[in-house]
């Protein structure tokens, strides 16, 4: 055996015993305020309901139990009477799974994750639920507890079921067409659309529309159930990339449609067809289809929809109201920024000629109300009524519109840009009120009558609390976290510091091994910053179960620092738009500024002795630094974009423009241009089936690596996608961060 090879098997060989050492010293602990790897990657408070929903009548809160449930068991659909509190089983999971034996694969599984579909969905009369079980869907009666089949194509379809307004008929998509079928079991599903090419999607949302638009369906029912409103994407130009399984022993490859920063988006026009089929009428708009976005659209009236276009430098955004008898369209609303626009393109269609919009025109995401004709709303432009809330925060999303009452309500971070309460307020401007309370943040939803509300509150060390809520503010929990002893031998807190400019502001969390004094033995520190632009900061005062990791490297030895630094959300245009098209040297700057500042006030924190590590826009940020300075010994780069060119078109050109109009930014801010610059001891870890940050970013980094000669640890998930999900995956990569800093930053 040549040395070489002995030399790299022996290394292997040490590293792997160090490796499950770590994670024996990290599993099973006598002592439950002593955190481990499993611990970090379960939720130590308990799985908490899903499918939180209301009946359209507002007299029930019903959702699907999970195991920690105290009404039903997992999987029972349990309800919840508003003007009682009281709580009983709708449905139980044994009723539920007689009606199907259907399974749902894995891919389908996720597919079904990400749109966000839930496993019901309420008819119109609140007797019915649509039951959605891996595509076969089921009307269910609840007075008598029985099940109908429906639709059953024998595929597992089904996909994005919707009843149509008048209870009378279903809506769904199957390979990539419209279909409705009636409720009655007797009637015969008719088709809307009947592509046959994989490339034409009818009604149905691909993967950039639905991960950088936010985009959750693509077609709509007209309010008198006579027609659907649908939006076809046409992705024959979009390239494509092969997402390969070497699992098998003839590997197999997966190709998906991608768009690349320049490269040709999904075509899109919207479509309206009767719901009892014929010929589509597509609604023409002035707008490139290879390029620009139709982000939302809707209803205004029976005869009357919406539709929005997004530019594609994303500084744009124009309204149209059109006729869908004549064709004819009308430019109603416009919104401009001279770098982007970034906020929500939700549009809340009233009554009485008036919609509702949000722009961050002023500087902050606020609520606009809008008025038009009602009776012919393409007669003029529509005009401004009043901006309803204005002030130094941001409107995080509009829950719901009472329109009885005229009394919106909203999630806003008006109280600190650290948390996040419900507020509601008349469209007149007065009797602004702010519904929750309590230090933390609230994830609500209210019921369609506007008299209740479902509150998920949680605080930095109060996990999850579900309460029920009416608007007077008495609240009654209908699900609580199971007690978790706190962590022991750690501190956290939030901490401000100042950016690099010498005067914003800035938050962040820093955890310490709780021995640790200004006079105690230096403690290595790791900084933990995402740092790339989200709609909400990601220094919250809530639970998070990411803070059981730090907890663990606290109780390790180890002192751990986030930063949210300008770029970030959750503050402003400005604070936001400060790293436009500087989409890394910005963020950089501040994160070296707050470090300075930490490492000052706290003189334990040993300066030689700095580790890095993040995940996604984090991972891109791990390598940036590390190839920007030689003060990080180590880092673990999680599936990170090494090249912008390699991201998406609609997320990258929104802060960097178009690679032709702004080559040298996309070359400076991508860590592959100064991959052979770097420092420190490196860990990648990536997920083979990653569809989001592709397996390609981490192949182009560590060539010029290997060129420079170089040495790295790379980490490799087979078929594990953006998320690496699953506990023996998620073990695996925390075990292996763990040995990572334990190895490069203990003495």
């Amino acid at each position: 055996m040549p040395v070489s090879l002995r030399v790299a098997l022996l290394f292997s060989l040490s590293v792997s015993c160090a490796i499950a050492q770590t994670a024996a010293q990290t599993s099973s602990p006598t002592d439950p305020g002593l955190r481990t790897i499993a611990d970090a990657n379960k939720n130590l408070t308990g799985t908490p309901p899903h499918g939180i929903d209301w009946s359209p009548d507002g007299k029930l809160l019903t959702y699907i139990a999970s195991e920690d449930d105290t009404t039903g068991k997992s999987g029972d659909i349990v309800q919840i009477e508003a003007a009682t509190g009281h709580a009983s089983v709708l449905a139980t999971a044994e009723q539920l799974s007689k009606l199907t034996a259907a399974a749902v694969n894995e891919k389908d599984a996720d597919h079904r994750a990400r749109y966000g579909m839930s496993a019901y969905i309420w008819a119109a009369d609140s007797k019915h639920l649509l039951l959605d079980n891996g595509g076969r869907l089921w009307l269910y009666d609840i007075a008598p507890g029985t099940g109908t089949l429906i639709v059953d194509t024998h595929e597992g379809s089904g996909d994005d079921p919707k009843f149509s307004p008048d209870a009378k008929s279903v809506s769904y998509l199957h390979n990539h067409n419209l279909y409705v079928h009636p409720v009655a079991s007797t009637g015969k599903e008719t088709a809307l659309t009947r592509d046959t090419t994989d490339t034409l999607l009818n009604g149905e949302v691909d993967w950039v529309y639905l991960e950088e638009l936010d985009v959750r369906s693509n077609y709509f029912w007209s309010p008198d159930s006579k027609s659907i409103a649908y939006l076809q994407m046409d992705e024959t130009k979009v390239p494509q990339y092969p997402i390969t399984d070497w699992i098998p022993t003839h590997a197999t490859i997966d190709s998906q449609r991608y768009p690349q920063p320049g490269d040709p988006n999904p075509a899109v026009r919207v479509g309206i067809v009767s719901a009892k089929g014929a010929k589509t009428k597509f609604i023409e708009v002035p707008f490139s289809p290879n390029n620009d976005y139709i982000p939302r659209f809707g209803w205004v009236d029976p005869n009357t929809i919406y539709l929005e276009v997004l530019t594609r430098d994303q500084q744009h955004l124009n309204l149209y109201f059109a006729d869908t008898r004549s064709g004819k369209t009308r430019l109603v609303y416009t919104d401009n920024d001279a770098k982007y626009l970034d906020f929500s393109t939700d549009l809340n269609i009233l009554s009485g000629g008036r919609f509702l919009v949000e722009s961050w025109r002023d500087g902050h995401t606020h609520l606009y109300l809008y008025s038009f004709d009602e009776h012919h709303p393409l007669a003029a432009d529509a005009t401004l009524t009043r901006q309803l809330t204005q002030g130094d925060y941001e409107v995080e999303y509009v829950n719901s519109i009472d329109q009885k009452s005229n009394t919106v309500f909203y999630t806003s971070n008006e109280s600190s840009p650290l948390e996040d309460n419900l507020w509601s307020i008349k469209l007149d401007g007065s009797s602004k009120d702010q519904l929750t309370a309590g230090r933390g943040t609230h994830g609500t939803k209210t019921s369609p009558d506007g008299a209740h509300f479902s509150d998920y509150y949680s605080d930095a060390i109060t996990p999850p609390v579900i309460s029920l809520c009416n608007v007077t503010r008495n609240c009654s929990p209908i699900w609580k976290s199971k007690p978790l002893p706190p962590a022991k031998t750690v501190t956290s807190d939030i901490v401000s510091v100042t950016a690099a400019d010498g005067k914003t502001k800035l938050y962040g969390r820093l955890t310490l091994p709780s021995s640790t004094t200004p006079t105690s033995v230096s403690i290595p520190l790791i900084l933990n910053p995402y740092n790339g632009p989200t709609p909400q900061s990601s220094i919250r005062n809530s639970w998070s179960a990411t803070q059981i990791f730090n907890e663990l490297l606290a109780q390790h030895g180890f002192a751990v620092l986030d930063v949210d630094t300008r770029g970030s959300g959750g503050r402003g245009r400005d604070f936001q738009q400060a790293a436009y098209r500087n989409f890394g040297p910005l963020q950089f700057s501040d994160q070296m500024a707050a470090l300075d500042q930490i490492l000052t006030q706290y003189p334990q924190l040993d300066p030689k002795r700095i580790g890095w590590w993040g995940w996604s826009w984090g991972g891109t940020f791990t390598l940036y630094t590390m190839t920007h300075t030689d003060r990080i010994r180590a880092g673990v780069a999680v599936a990170p974009v090494t090249d912008w060119r390699n991201y998406d078109s609609i997320y990258t050109e929104r802060y960097l423009g178009l690679p032709s109009d702004n080559a040298a930014t996309y070359n400076d801010d991508s860590p592959t241009t100064n991959a052979a610059k770097l420092k420190g001891h490196l860990l990648i870890a990536q997920g083979t089936g990653d569809d989001n940050v592709h397996m390609a970013n981490t192949i182009q980094f560590i060539q010029p690596l290997i060129e420079a000669g170089i040495p790295y640890d790379l980490q490799l998930f087979p078929r594990k996608t953006h998320s690496i999900a699953g506990p023996t995956a998620r073990d695996e990569l925390f075990n292996r961060i763990l040995w990572h800093f334990e190895t490069y930053l203990k003495p």
